[in-house]
């Protein structure tokens, strides 16, 4: 099994980066681009990935109490992850998150996940920022 982990800090409440994070029909905006997550009756999820042009089907659960995302394969059992939502001081948000690759075969290697889980937690940032400078004002 490998483990990959990123932290990134966010300029806002956990709420409303978990909302944002949480929302299926915007995860494309803050997910890898060659990943498009599509909800069928939840939990049950679709994951098409562009690279391998698959649709795999997937897991996905947002436990609001705990603001916290989690996520995984369903039939292969390849891989799973969790996006966690913490305060910190100032009104900001620290965001981790964690993916899990049990099959070798599942796991695009630590430079490309490391990348995409960097540019993800950027992105995500982008849209938390538009989020709370839009409603803001």
């Amino acid at each position: 099994m490998t483990e990959y982990e990123r932290a990134h800090t966010m300029p806002a409440p956990p709420e409303h980066v978990f909302d944002q994070a949480a929302d299926i029909g915007r995860m494309s905006e803050w997910l890898p681009g060659d990943l498009h997550v599509h909800a069928g009756e939840l939990p049950a999820v679709t994951v098409h990935e562009d690279r391998t042009d698959e649709d795999v089907s997937a897991l996905f659960r947002a436990r609001r109490d705990q603001m916290r995302l989690e996520w995984g394969t369903r039939e292969q059992g390849g891989y799973t992850g969790w996006l966690q939502v913490a305060g910190i001081d100032g009104g900001a948000s620290e965001v981790t998150v964690h993916l899990s690759f049990f099959d070798d075969s599942h796991d695009p290697g630590e430079k490309t996940v490391g990348d995409a889980l960097d540019t993800s937690l950027r992105r995500l940032e982008d849209q938390v920022r538009l989020r709370v400078d839009n409603a803001a004002g």
